[in-house]
């Protein structure tokens, strides 16, 4: 399944360092709890029913993470001081370069997003992002077939070169280079990888916690890997707690839009990326999406599935704007696009069996202006 591709470790004490991206307002919480899910299928199952929230973030210890992160910058600097690698300014262009070209290529909307970032956070985020590719292709690439264990495990020991600084090739460099400039630590990375783990293990997913975990690993984490490069707003009237929480949130909703979108193709490789507990509410099951016929049933449980999705991206909505004034602009562009997508589902009818929701160059392109005026509003400073 393909991932949304939306720290602070110490290299001196040996701790390795190295389908995108809901930042969240008020009701976005360090703990979240559980909403139990609805009993039964209704053609009234309302929002409040549904079982939004996953698993509590202290489990998946987004807390520690943040407390790594925020570092200030000169105790990051002298902490990774004594490790930094030294690379030849032309070799690192070089390798920067090459990772734009690669997020232009794939990902063009939000590339276009990153152009006002600074230099240092444009090259990082695209750092970034090729890793989160190469890492998602392992498992959905070319060469998934020959996917293992072993693999995985070969790639996340690669990983922890990269934060120590001894990188492989010119794409590990860039994000070596990364992880020294920014307080970014290893265990979101480290978290995708198991992620893909998961994939490689897994095809069915029981109940909503379960395809939260997935969601978390598989995107969540590129939220938790970006916060620190985006840079939070000085005048952000919320917690960094929450703003965290709500790149988190922003990446589950990614995920869920990509699995909604997917249904089909992920089908034809025999995979369901949906809560088989709430298929069985809408008494539907694997043999329904299997034969890609859409009843009314398959459109009420859709309808259900994208108001969870929208849930996620209203939590986002409140963080986006808590970042760094030139970095919000990709953010709001992947969270309008991804909304879009949702759209796209609704305009087919809910068929996402035979028909794959995608959004037109024109759309996208007249999305960017509405995108760039969101990222030009200042962050709210009452929040209810």
């Amino acid at each position: 399944m393909n991932s949304a591709v939306s720290f602070a470790a110490k290299p001196c004490t040996g701790v390795g360092n190295g389908k995108f991206s809901s930042y969240g307002y008020t009701a976005a919480r360090a703990e979240m709890t559980t909403v139990a899910a609805p009993k039964k299928a209704s053609t009234t199952f309302r929002l409040p029913e549904l079982s939004l929230l996953g698993i509590p973030h202290s489990d998946l210890q987004v807390r520690e993470i943040v407390q790594r992160q925020s570092y200030t910058r000169s105790l990051a600097e002298d902490d990774r001081a004594c490790k930094k690698p030294q690379f030849h300014p032309a070799f690192l262009d070089e390798a920067f370069e090459r990772c734009r070209v690669i997020c232009a290529e794939y990902a063009k909307t939000f590339y276009l997003g990153t152009l006002l970032m600074t230099e240092e956070r444009q090259k990082a985020i695209w750092a970034i992002y090729v890793w989160c590719r190469r890492t998602d292709e392992l498992v959905d690439g070319h060469n998934a077939t020959h996917m293992t264990s072993s693999v995985l495990d070969r790639w996340e020991e690669r990983l922890e070169d990269i934060f120590k600084g001894r990188p492989f090739d010119m794409f590990d460099a860039a994000l070596t280079d990364t992880v020294h400039k920014f307080p970014l630590d290893i265990k979101p990375f480290r978290d995708m990888i198991e992620g893909m783990r998961m994939d490689t293990r897994k095809s069915r997913y029981e109940d909503f916690q379960e395809l939260y975990l997935y969601c978390y690993y598989a995107a969540g984490t590129v939220g938790l890997m970006t916060v620190p490069i985006m840079g939070i707003a000085p005048e952000s009237p919320i917690s960094k707690q929450s703003i965290y929480n709500a790149a988190l949130y922003l990446g589950i909703g990614n995920q869920l839009t990509n699995i909604l979108r997917d249904v089909g193709e992920d089908a034809s490789r025999g995979r369901v990326y949906l809560p088989q507990d709430e298929l069985a509410q809408f008494g539907l099951c694997d043999e329904d999406v299997f034969s890609a016929k859409v009843t009314d049933g398959w459109r009420e449980f859709m309808k259900e599935q994208i108001t969870r999705a929208r849930f996620y991206f209203n939590q986002a909505e409140e963080g986006a704007s808590q970042l760094d004034k030139a970095s919000r602009w990709p953010v709001w562009s992947s969270l309008m696009l991804y909304r879009e997508i949702l759209d796209a589902i609704e305009d087919n009818d809910y068929d996402n069996l035979t028909k794959r929701a995608y959004v037109g160059r024109t759309k996208k392109l007249l999305m960017l202006p509405l995108a760039y005026t969101r990222a030009l509003s200042l962050p709210s400073l009452t929040l209810g």
